[in-house]
Parts: structure tokens; C-alpha cells; sequence
């Protein structure tokens, strides 16, 4: 039997007429509160920011609430109007993030190769650190939320040592913060500095400001709504415009 060859789809760098991209983001926020991946609060962030919100992906632990998830994932990279080859998922996080967003895609008809890395190189069998597809052409990085970039370094440097182009980076939320001690405050969020430092797109399915929407458009039947003050004010001392 003769194996037939992979076939990347490109994508076209016109966005998707078919997706309602606000419509999308809105649904996102209300998903993830109600699975309360997003909860409202006071959490210690990692850079020591007393947070009014929090946002766990880890949470996104059922397959059902993974599959909603590649879906939303699938929504935002084909609205964006990206062009790409293949997808990539750092480990860990990034391993069933790309797994699943590549079953939603090729769900849409467009059928993409995917690859992802192991922490240690493997040193027996086909041995190296990749798995799956070849890294070729235009590379999707897939992620949960973007804290110092350090991840995307790895994968930049792991995607242009194997000859390949870091497309763009998708994540599931963009805080929108200033990175930096409170005292030294980057003028760009971590995102921004991504995407200054790499030349390449962060595609967000939603950010900090879709969150304040829900809240103000009464999401949640209005039982965020005493979180709002703390939000705006957390957002004004540390948000990017």
C-alpha cells in the first residue's frame, strides 16, 4: 500500500466571514466562569499583584470542557486571518491544547499537522525532543495565557533552529498587564512584548477587556458586578490602552 503524503492547509489571510468574532470572545468569558476557570476575588498573581480575577486553565479538565475549548481556539486563530502550516504545543500545558485544536480545525475542514516537545530529549528509539509532524513552514504556537514570555522564547528558538516560522502565538486569555515591578513599569504588556520581541501576532481568544464587559453587560446575572470597581482599578494600574 502506498502511503499518501500530509498535505498542510494554509490559511487564508482573510478572516473567516462565517465567525462572529465579538459574539465568540463574549461566549469564552462565560465559559470559563462558568466552569470557574475565571473566578473573581483576591488572588496573589506570579509576579506578586494582588489580582481581582484569576484565570486557570488547568481547569479545562473534562473532554467536554477541552473540546468546547479547542473550538474556541479553532474560532479565534481562523478569525484572525493568520496565515499557517502547522500548529505547536510547548509542553506541558501546550500538549492537549494543540492536540485538541488541530482535531477542531481539521472539524472545519482544515486538516493541519501538529508537533509538540518534551521537557527532557528523548535518547532511545527516534530519540530528540519533538513529537509529531516535522516543524515546516508557518507555526501556530498554541499556549493558555502569556506571564513572562519565557515559553515562547523556547518555542521560537526551537521552531527557527528546525528551519520553520513562527506564524503567530495563540492563547486562550490576554490579561493586558505592564510587566515589571510596580516601581519600573514596562510601557507594554507581556503580549506586546512578545509579539515586539519575535515579529509575529498574539492572537487572544478574549482579553481583560472582554471580562469587564461581561461584568458591566450583566453577566453572570449580574453576580459580578461588585467586582467591577476592583477590576477598572486593577486594570488602571497596571493595563496597557
Amino acid at each position: 500500500m502506498t502511503a499518501v503524503p500530509q498535505t498542510a492547509i494554509a490559511i487564508s489571510p482573510v478572516p473567516d466571514p462565517t465567525i462572529d468574532k465579538n459574539r465568540f470572545r463574549t461566549d469564552f468569558v462565560r465559559f470559563a466562569t462558568e466552569l470557574g476557570v475565571l473566578r473573581f476575588g483576591s488572588f496573589t498573581t506570579k509576579a506578586g499583584r494582588l489580582s481581582p480575577y484569576f484565570f486557570n486553565a488547568g481547569l479545562f479538565n473534562s473532554g467536554a470542557a477541552v473540546g468546547r475549548l479547542a473550538e474556541f481556539y479553532a474560532e479565534a486563530l481562523l478569525a484572525s486571518g493568520v496565515e499557517f502550516d502547522m500548529l505547536y504545543g510547548p509542553a506541558y500545558k501546550g500538549i492537549p491544547l494543540v492536540t485538541a485544536t488541530s482535531v477542531a480545525l481539521a472539524a472545519r475542514g482544515r486538516d493541519v499537522p501538529f508537533a509538540f516537545n518534551r521537557k527532557e530529549a528523548k535518547d532511545h528509539g527516534e530519540g530528540g525532543s519533538l513529537v509529531g509532524a516535522p516543524l515546516k513552514g508557518r507555526v501556530v504556537i498554541i499556549d493558555d495565557v502569556i506571564t513572562a514570555g519565557t515559553s515562547v522564547r523556547e518555542s521560537v528558538r526551537l521552531i527557527q533552529a528546525a528551519g520553520a516560522r513562527p506564524a503567530a502565538v495563540l492563547i486562550a486569555l490576554d490579561r493586558m498587564e505592564r510587566v515589571g515591578p510596580d516601581d519600573a513599569l514596562s510601557e507594554h504588556s507581556a503580549v506586546q512584548d512578545v509579539e515586539r520581541t519575535n515579529g509575529c501576532p498574539v492572537v487572544s481568544i478574549a482579553s481583560l477587556d472582554d471580562i469587564l464587559d461581561m461584568i458591566q453587560q450583566g453577566g453572570g446575572n449580574g453576580e459580578f458586578e461588585q467586582h467591577r470597581e476592583a477590576v477598572l482599578a486593577y486594570r488602571a494600574r497596571y493595563g496597557v490602552i
